[in-house]
């Protein structure tokens, strides 16, 4: 009997607050014309003092659930991936597993950068192959704002905060993900990196002091890897598939920059069009790019049920991989859920005592009395 994991779900999560190159021309020596020529990218989102990258995380991921017709107790795991995660441990998936109220689900980070999302819905997708699980939630979630040096104006230019969710379950109808290809390069580590904080270079006031705990990069290494490897990527997984070019619908790459898209069409002798691109609204939002941008494809109707999908991304590692997929959608047979329960026991979860109150519209007592 063979297994397949279709994706039935998604959802995203997005900050309200929107910060344009003409906000950021306030801040450092930049223009809108410089960041829209040289990357494509005209604002971006920036979370607000109370989202975190775990909140961002469980409210796309309700919001994939509610989607799919699943409810948070039939999930079997939760893989979130991410660069900007809300501690180094415990892992951000297991707060969002508490949040969202999944309480058979295992859950763990994935650390691939912004090509995490497609390696851990490979890995999810595989579980489910096996039949060792029958529900994954997979999530790109960033707050790369907290992480960024809003000084360097080479890197505070590209980043945005944000989240995407795929919800994926088992069938033994064929479809949904097909084949996947990831693969590193060491030896670009140095390139794109936040250097301290981790065992290497511990905190320390002196790693503080020289900006260690910000994100850095040097954008023209990066920029030669990733024109490279995108079609590159691209071809395998297709041809790995048994399929051709011409298969394809539709192409989800990592938004990045403008530029390196424009090559890799170009290297695969395929059209701008065929490429979902979103980028100039959103920004790099690392391992949420690729979600966000699949999510919006998929509501604007440009990526329908039975379509075939390349989802293609590189990153800091150096990382990159691909993954085709025969786009699904909820199962007919999805039973009924009840989204504003759910979502109101969310907030419950993760509110303060006092916060609680407030949302159940309960008078907020003296605290001393236990109120």
């Amino acid at each position: 009997m063979t297994r397949y994991a279709h994706i039935t779900g998604w959802g995203t999560a997005l900050p309200e607050h929107v910060l344009t190159n003409h906000d950021l021309e306030q801040m450092v020596d930049t223009s809108d014309e410089w960041i829209v020529s040289r990357t494509g990218i005209r604002e971006r989102r920036i979370a607000s003092p109370d989202q975190t990258t775990a909140s961002l995380a469980a409210d796309a991921a309700l919001a994939a659930l509610e989607h799919a017709g699943v409810k948070p107790s039939g999930v079997d795991l939760i893989i979130v991936a991410t660069s900007s995660p809300e501690h180094t441990f415990p892992a951000t998936a297991c707060i969002v597993q508490d949040i969202i109220g999944a309480s058979k689900a295992g859950a763990f980070d994935l650390s691939a950068a912004c090509t995490g999302f497609i390696f851990a819905l490979n890995m999810a997708a595989q579980a489910i192959r096996t039949g060792s699980i029958d529900t994954a939630v997979v999530i790109g979630a960033e707050t790369l704002s907290r992480i960024v040096n809003w000084q360097d104006r080479n890197t505070c230019i590209l980043f945005g905060d944000g989240a995407g969710a795929f919800v994926l379950q088992g069938s033994e109808e064929p479809g949904g993900v097909l084949e996947a290809v990831m693969h590193a390069d060491g030896s670009g580590a140095d390139v794109l990196s936040l250097p301290a904080g981790g065992s290497k270079i511990p905190t320390s006031a002196d790693t503080v002091a020289h900006g260690l705990h910000y994100v850095h990069m040097d954008g023209r290494p990066v920029f030669r890897f990733a024109t490279r490897v995108m079609a590159e990527a691209t071809r395998e997984v297709v041809e790995k598939a048994g399929l051709t070019l011409d298969d394809i619908a539709i192409i989800v790459p990592h938004q990045a920059n403008y530029r390196i898209l424009e090559v890799a069409a170009r290297g695969l002798k395929m059209p701008m069009a065929k490429f979902m691109v979103n980028l100039d609204k959103y920004g790099n939002t690392s391992t949420a790019s690729i979600p966000i941008a699949a999510v919006e494809a998929a509501e604007k109707g440009r990526l329908r049920k039975g379509d075939k999908v390349v989802m293609v991304g590189f990153g800091g590692g150096l990382t990159y991989g691909a993954l085709l997929a025969e786009w699904t959608g909820p199962f007919e047979d999805k039973p009924p859920v009840k989204p504003e329960r759910i979502r109101l026991l969310a907030r419950l979860r993760s509110a303060g005592k006092r916060a609680r109150r407030k949302i159940l519209n309960l008078p907020v007592g003296d605290e001393k009395l236990g109120g």
